[in-house]
């Protein structure tokens, strides 16, 4: 879709909290990469329906080529999207709950669940557990249909956790909660958390719970901050510069590869998989006394 004359092109960018960080690193990515094509970047922070609609309104005046979502907001946000920009179409990135309809990309997160299953099975962790934040509608991810379904073929099922957001911060209340309210023989060994973030919060909320307690942690994102020697996390990474390309390709060229590289992601092995000090590396790093 182009635009007559030197108007530049503007992409709305859709996000709900600009401090998770794997939406910093998405959006990242997505920016270089449209200033790198000499189109505008226009961010949508979104805190609730009222205010998607509003933005929205505000944002039709302007050249806007393409709505890109970085989060899953709401049932019906493509519905008012259509509404208030009829005409330009919408992209849903590495988003974990886009509604079945949307014009959705994303790395093969169910093969994700499946690796990160037979990991943690793999450690010998006999009890398990998955925790994610609050979603719209009923339907699971990606990942954590592979988790669940790999671990059905080991004849076991996953304990859920919600949290109330996907945030640090909620997944240290999240974990805290459980650990104090779980006894300690029915707890779980291993947790598989939607996100980096929760991910944090979990790790930091054993630590702090204490009293012997330790559980195997492995998020998903592959943040900066998941190789410090704080946490050492285990985690899924995603190819963020490959599935940008392919998006704004799809987005901007109609043009797509349902084969390339982009759906591709692969397990970081650090320490946190393992719940406690083993020997070797592990005992030499900043983070084997804290597990």
């Amino acid at each position: 879709m182009q635009q007559n004359g030197n108007v530049p092109r503007v992409i709305g960018v859709v996000c709900e909290r600009i401090a998770n960080p794997s939406h910093l690193k998405m959006l990242d990515a997505l920016t270089r990469q449209l200033n790198a094509r000499g189109e505008l970047t226009l961010l949508l922070q979104v805190s609730s329906r009222d205010d998607f609609r509003a933005q929205l309104h505000n944002a039709a005046p302007l050249p806007i080529v393409g709505l890109v979502f970085l989060t899953s907001l709401f049932e019906d946000e493509l519905e008012i999207a259509h509404d208030i920009l009829p005409q330009v179409p919408t992209l849903h990135l590495a988003t974990r709950y886009a509604p079945s309809r949307a014009n959705a990309l994303n790395s093969d997160d169910y093969a994700a669940g499946e690796a990160i299953s037979r990991l943690l099975l793999e450690q010998g962790h006999q009890r398990l557990g998955y925790l994610h934040a609050p979603r719209e509608s009923a339907a699971r991810s990606r990942q954590e249909m592979g988790y669940v379904d790999c671990l059905a073929l080991a004849n076991k099922t996953p304990v859920l956790l919600t949290a109330t957001q996907d945030a640090r911060e909620a997944g240290y209340q999240a974990m805290l909660n459980y650990l104090k309210t779980t006894y300690s023989s029915e707890r779980i060994h291993a947790l598989f958390c939607a996100s980096d973030a929760l991910a944090f919060g979990a790790l930091q909320a054993t630590r702090d719970f204490g009293q012997g307690a330790h559980v195997a942690v492995v998020g998903f994102g592959d943040v900066e901050e998941a190789a410090s020697s704080t946490w050492h996390l285990t985690t899924w990474t995603q190819h963020p510069e490959l599935i940008v390309a392919e998006g704004i390709n799809r987005l901007l060229s109609q043009a797509g590869d349902n084969t390339g590289a982009w759906q591709q992601g692969a397990l970081q092995i650090r320490h946190s998989h393992f719940g406690r000090a083993v020997a070797g590396e592990m005992l030499k790093c900043g983070c084997a006394s804290r597990h």
